[in-house]
């Protein structure tokens, strides 16, 4: 089922995003009869980043935080598990607390933030939920003694301040918030690395037989993105490569004339800026193929690093018909006669 294929990319996407703030455990397992919480975060004692990078998401990570997102509207029963969780977690904070004689203070233990697509009025209603002062529209909070809050993503503003959360949505507000993703400077710590999580889902579903119409617009709706994505990829090697080959160019040109270092730097540029290119798409294609086949060995790494651009660009397309090291080893293989 595709829900099992979004459950993990949610879970890799939090982990992501966190991982820099504090301990993040994926599938953290509780005792009792529910076996999993999602995401368990624990921030950093010394906090030396900044949380404001991830807007709402971030305020979430000020505190210990138990997150259970959902791909389809949570039922009033998976609300019910994740309280389960949170009382399985605190009961035992309490016993660790007791076994060493200290008291268990009140931040320590986590809260629980419950991040559902859509919610109903009846459903909110059902669990008493209240809005907050200061916090925004689509976050619910349950009573106090619960430190818990039902975050209906589709409810959020549509601001930077909720981008991280809403690319958890579905349908038209999750494809919304990975465009605005993808228009993020390059230079912004978080969106190459949040981009290549939604491109391996995209890659997952595309293999999948079984597509529910959401999931199938969502592929055709990444596609041109991915494109987009990797010919970005290749400008900003030539570019890069091109600049250091004027700058080397104009330095040794004053050493050696200024001619002979003008038609040097344009040639090293011209060499280097194809080399660069070429690196870049090496870095793309392994990063697909670690993620597409698992870890592959040194020596394989070695022979994809001696393909061209246009061998390269070959396997980009060639990959994602893979499912085994054995199909990239045959590939190259081919590629040698």
């Amino acid at each position: 089922m595709t829900r099992f294929i979004h459950d993990k990319f949610a879970k890799d996407y939090l982990e992501e995003l966190l991982k820099d703030y504090g301990e993040v455990k994926p599938s953290e397992k509780v005792s009792g009869e529910i076996k999993e919480i999602d995401v368990v975060f624990t921030p950093f004692q010394q906090q030396t980043l900044n949380l404001q990078v991830l807007g709402l998401l971030g305020r979430f990570a000020e505190y210990p935080a138990l997150m259970e997102p959902f791909r389809n509207a949570a039922s009033s029963d998976e609300i019910c598990d994740c309280l389960i969780k949170l009382l399985e977690v605190r009961a035992q904070l309490r016993r660790e607390a007791k076994a060493n004689n200290t008291k268990l203070e009140e931040w320590k233990i986590p809260k629980l933030w419950v991040l559902t697509p859509t919610a109903s009025v009846a459903r909110l209603s059902a669990f008493n939920v209240k809005q907050e002062q200061g916090w925004l529209s689509g976050v619910y909070f349950l009573g106090d003694a619960l430190r818990t809050a039902i975050v209906v993503i589709h409810q959020l503003p549509k601001t930077p301040e909720t981008l991280w959360l809403r690319v958890l949505g579905r349908g038209s507000v999750q494809s919304q918030a990975i465009a605005e993703l993808s228009e993020l400077q390059l230079n912004h710590p978080y969106r190459q690395a949040a981009l290549e999580l939604v491109y391996n889902l995209r890659e997952n579903l595309r293999i999948n037989q079984h597509l529910t119409k959401d999931d199938q617009e969502l592929v055709m709706r990444l596609e041109p993105l991915y494109q987009k994505d990797r010919e970005q990829a290749k400008f900003e090697g030539l570019e890069q490569g091109r600049e250091e080959g004027r700058q080397q160019g104009r330095e040794e040109g004053r050493q050696q004339g200024r001619e002979e270092g003008r038609q040097q730097g344009r040639e090293e540029g011209r060499q280097q800026g194809r080399e660069e290119g070429r690196q870049r798409e090496q870095s793309l294609v392994l990063r697909l193929l670690n993620r597409r086949i698992g870890e592959i060995n040194s020596s394989l790494v070695e022979r994809v690093g001696g393909l061209s651009i246009e061998q390269l660009e070959e396997l980009g397309e060639a990959l994602l018909d893979f499912s085994a090291v054995a199909d990239l080893e045959a590939w190259l293989h081919q590629q040698s006669r």
